[in-house]
């Protein structure tokens, strides 16, 4: 332990006595750390002076002294940042100088009586021999520590031990935030609010997108928390972050950062490691949509455990802008949940295969990482093939959306096999379809293909569609029979109006299809209602 004006009162062959109240002094003042402790009776010492000390006299300086010196005296102590004082008793005759007590409880300085028979050495070896010991202890306590944590590091789950080891030896939360600015791990979890997380984030993330190494200290509430990057420029790993940065001494410094190059090391390494796993869970799921189980099965439980128990939900991903994180984050859930779950990268998406109780996962990663997913199932695994196909049409339903959902097969089979029509190359026919009517609304100003929509969404019932355009049914009449001039056709017949209603469809002319009617190959965009 540091040397401190309590741990030396509390040493009885030094005999020293507390002038005045404890209650009075600055807050701390008796517990804060001793540096050095000094003797001198110079009127002012404080050049020679310096950090937190005791200062040791036998008060020569005050014999004649000018009224109002001991005040001065002390002030100048307190600026120079001295952590107390102590005065040799039984030198002057009147004793400890009445001025120089009201100056330092004026002050709040700690006035220390020493005796005569103890000698001014005989503190200054204390305080000298405790900082001696505390600094022994401490290189000590970092070799232990280094070694505990060179241990952890050589576990399993390497990098989770190393850092769950640094939280224990330092006292202090750690965590990892990886490439994608998520917090991975963190030692103890939940020690950090919300709020608390979010600012490490944001500071972890400025790091990042920096891209060369750096460090910086946020503020969380009452602490501080030390953000250190992980990995070489260019190409950042993640950031460490560790509480309590404020507080760490050298020995601690020292070593978080030997901390910070295991981790960058141990990242570095899981870099090249994750896309060979990567590579062969890809290669395992072709074998499991070309049919074959048994052969992934096998891998899957010398790797990671076994495949989940069919049927399985399957669900498609877009990969975010760091897919890799995404990656890390399935690794620890396929760990987390073992037999519950696997994926692998496909092209520019990913595929996961999960267990009907654990489909919430599909959720997590859609709000975690902000993809958009879909989802298909449960199918048993000897028909992956269509579940993966199936998903795959979700996914591109749920992409046309700007916000991160999830979109099942099932919704997507309830809008029906026209719905898709605006997604192929249907469009095209369809705008040619559909041009003679828009042409004449654009030179005309009239409103036939708003007419026409309206009409066959009310089955083809003149007085509802008036109703809905808000004109007289003959108005509507009228306009149908003039599109049916300028197509063509006769649109009392079912045929021409599901063909029609199918133009509309994949030329975008009926709300949530897609890309309005007239909008595509240079045509004029259809007129509103009136």
């Amino acid at each position: 332990m540091h040397p401190t004006l309590r741990t030396l009162l509390d040493q009885r062959e030094l005999d020293l006595r507390l002038v005045g109240d404890a209650d009075l002094l600055r807050e701390g003042a008796l517990d804060a750390p001793l540096d050095w402790a000094h003797a001198s009776d110079l009127a002012d010492p404080t050049p020679f002076l310096d950090g937190s000390g005791l200062l040791l006299t036998t008060g020569r300086q005050f014999e004649g002294a000018e009224p109002g010196f001991a005040d001065a005296y002390v002030a100048r102590l307190v600026e120079r940042g001295v952590a107390g004082l102590g005065f040799g008793t039984e030198v002057l005759r009147e004793g400890t100088p009445d001025s120089l007590v009201a100056a330092c409880r004026s002050r709040r300085l700690p006035l220390v009586e020493v005796p005569y028979r103890t000698p001014f050495i005989a503190i200054a070896r204390t305080v000298a021999t405790g900082i001696a010991e505390e600094a022994y202890a401490r290189r000590t306590w970092a070799l232990g520590a280094q070694r505990a944590l060179a241990l952890a590091a050589l576990r399993p789950d390497g990098l989770s031990a190393t850092l769950a080891e640094l939280s224990r030896q330092l006292g202090q939360w750690v965590a990892l935030v990886g490439a994608g600015g998520r917090v991975e791990r963190e030692y103890p979890a939940g020690d950090l609010d919300a709020a608390g997380i979010e600012v490490v984030r944001d500071g972890a993330r400025e790091l990042l997108r920096r891209g060369q190494r750096a460090s910086v200290t946020v503020q969380v509430g009452p602490q501080r928390v030390s953000l250190h990057t992980l990995g070489i420029g260019g190409a950042l790993r993640g950031v460490l972050a560790v509480g309590g940065a404020d507080r760490l001494d050298r020995a601690g410094r020292g070593v978080m950062t030997a901390v910070i190059a295991m981790a960058g090391l141990a990242l570095e390494q899981h870099r090249h490691l994750d896309r060979t796993t990567g590579l062969l869970r890809t290669g395992l799921l072709h074998a499991l949509l070309a049919g074959d189980l048994d052969l992934p099965d096998r891998i899957a439980r010398q790797l990671w455990g076994p495949l989940p128990a069919g049927p399985v939900h399957v669900a498609v991903a877009s990969a975010p802008e760091s897919v890799d994180a995404l990656v890390e984050w399935l690794e620890l859930e396929v760990d987390a949940r073992e037999g519950a779950l696997f994926f692998a990268c496909d092209a520019d998406r990913v595929v996961l295969c999960t267990s009907q109780a654990d489909r919430a996962l599909v959720d997590e990663v859609s709000r975690g990482f902000r993809v958009a997913v879909g989802v298909a199932g449960p199918v048993p695994w000897g028909d992956l093939a269509r579940g993966h196909d199936e998903a795959r049409r979700a996914h591109e339903r749920a992409t046309e959306s700007r916000d991160p959902v999830v979109v099942t097969f099932d919704a997507v089979a309830r809008q029906g096999v026209l719905a898709y029509l605006a997604r192929t190359d249907a469009r095209e026919v369809a705008h040619a379809s559909l041009d003679p009517l828009v042409a004449h609304d654009a030179a005309e100003g009239t409103a036939l293909v708003a007419t026409l929509r309206t009409w066959l969404e009310r089955n083809g019932h003149f007085d509802a569609a008036a109703r809905a355009l808000g004109v007289h049914r003959h108005t509507v009449r009228a306009r149908i029979q003039h599109a049916e001039r300028l197509l063509g056709r006769d649109l009392s017949t079912f045929h021409a109006r599901a063909d029609l209603w199918a133009a509309l469809l994949a030329a975008g002319a009926v709300e949530g299809a897609g890309t309005p009617v007239g909008t595509g190959s240079g045509r004029a965009e259809a007129p509103s209602v009136p």
